[in-house]
């Protein structure tokens, strides 16, 4: 343990490291959070698509993620500059994310099915190819075991700080605009992205040197496949993360409708889900240093159980009880923030766990399938939950009897809550842990070091004889 503490002082990241790496997560999750949250009922019923359209067009838009993750992802590996391998990508993906978001965000014009699924393939590509770059980028500024949880935590703070600052804006919008509140909200959240992902990814891109890391190998796609079969740490990692997605995607892109339909919580929707993010980042040192003390996974497992305990709590509240629903969403956001930077901290584990069973450095593609199952997740959620709703017979910002409300209540509640469970079944006896990626590093670094000693070996081997021609050998 005390090699462990003293390898990880020296592996140490400077804060100001930390803080520039982590500034593109604040635009991430300022588009992350409408797409689920915001975008699919503005389309359903400002734009006039309607619930079951908009579920399947939005539906389709992530499982085109499917094909462009592990794609990018290979690519993001694959192609080095002389800034790195991850740091070009980012900057490419600006223009591209800025253009689509200004699309979808302050649509013009007729807006129908097509025009929705043309923007959101475009941004789709974009936001790929930034978010796999900088997981990417986040697992490779080093390879202590702790130093990737404050890695990933510093960008989830940042992630639920964009999430913050973007709930503030239908705030203001209900403020300056009560009748119409909700499509200015949406500009405003559409001007805050196009704004802020210039600002951030600049002085990541300029604030952060990558570290040197041997060249990534082209895995090919049925070799991906087979590692899917063979990896057990993978597949418990991607199917926890997939199944969260789903629970996530239903509550995320419900939530407007419960608040305002179910709960009759009026103008203070807005304001839950900032206290719900708020209590995401106040509680996520809390968790890490949980995780310090039962592990990583052990406390993905802690937190998918509180969250399970809290979630029938929403049957309970009144309508109109905003207090009550206050303290239910608070507690809701103690769980918000632990699962996404534990699991990204995790999957760099499993992706030197890979390197030491197989020899091949793959983080891109590990990034990449673990950005795929999420989005997966969030794909099946809206399709299945905005179908429920149509089969139903809710009515987006219309009349519905107690019936349909209690069916939009347990659709909200209950998978949500199995999913919680199960997440804690299959992560408990997840099997590397601190001790387990201590010992691969150790081979890691071994290996590394063989390595440079053999290139040492080879150029000296290579040196020419210095002696002249014909003299006698010793």
């Amino acid at each position: 343990m005390a090699e462990a503490a003293s390898r990880e002082r020296s592996d140490a990241l400077k804060n100001f490291t930390l803080f520039s790496y982590s500034l593109p997560a604040i635009p991430i999750s300022a588009l992350g959070l409408p797409l689920v949250v915001h975008l699919p009922p503005f389309y359903a019923k400002e734009m006039g698509l309607g619930l079951a359209l908009v579920g399947f067009l939005f539906m389709i838009a992530r499982f085109w993620d499917v094909f462009t993750d592990p794609v990018l992802g290979i690519l993001s590996d694959k192609f080095e500059t002389r800034w790195g391998r991850r740091r070009h990508w980012i900057v490419l993906s600006v223009p591209i994310l800025m253009l689509s978001a200004y699309m979808i965000f302050l649509p013009s014009g007729e807006v129908n099915g097509v025009y929705l699924m043309f923007w959101m393939f475009i941004l789709y590509v974009g936001w790929t190819l930034l978010t796999i770059s900088h997981l990417s980028w986040g697992a490779e500024l080093t390879p202590a075991y702790y130093e990737r949880s404050r890695v990933h935590g510093a960008r989830e703070i940042a992630l639920i700080l964009g999430m913050v600052f973007v709930l503030t804006l239908p705030v203001f919008a209900h403020l300056i605009f009560p009748e119409e509140s909700e499509p200015h909200a949406v500009t405003l959240m559409g001007l805050f992205i196009i704004i802020m992902l210039p600002l951030t990814v600049a002085v990541a891109v300029f604030g952060v040197k990558e570290r040197k890391t041997p060249p990534p190998q082209h895995v090919p796609w049925k070799q991906a496949v087979k590692l899917l079969a063979t990896s057990k740490p993978l597949q418990i990692i991607l199917a926890v993360d997939l199944i969260s997605g789903i629970s996530g995607g239903i509550v995320a892109s419900l939530f407007i409708f419960l608040a305002s339909d179910a709960l009759k919580l009026g103008s203070a929707s807005d304001a839950m889900l900032l206290v719900y993010f708020i209590s995401g980042v106040t509680f996520i040192p809390l968790i890490m240093i949980l995780s310090r003390k039962f592990g990583k996974h052990k406390s993905v497992a802690f937190s998918a159980l509180f969250s399970g305990a809290t979630l029938p709590l929403i049957l309970l509240i009144p309508e109109g009880n905003v207090p009550m629903a206050m303290a239910c969403w608070i507690a809701l956001g103690v769980n918000m923030g632990a699962g996404p930077f534990l699991f990204r901290s995790i999957m760099a584990d499993v992706a030197d766990h890979d390197a030491v069973q197989s020899g091949q450095q793959r983080t891109g593609l590990f990034y990449s399938l673990l950005t795929m199952t999420n989005k997966v997740g969030h794909a099946v959620a809206i399709g299945i939950a905005y179908a429920a709703l149509d089969l139903i017979g809710f009515q987006a910002g219309g009349e519905n009897s107690p019936e349909v409300i209690a069916g939009l209540k347990a659709v909200y509640v209950w998978p949500a809550f199995i999913i919680a469970l199960a997440c804690a079944y299959l992560i408990w006896r997840f099997p590397i842990d601190e001790t387990k990626q201590l010992e691969n590093r150790r081979i890691l670094e071994a290996r590394a070091l063989d390595v440079a000693e053999a290139a040492i070996g080879s150029r000296t081997a290579a040196t020419v004889d210095p002696r002249p021609t014909g003299a006698p050998a010793d």
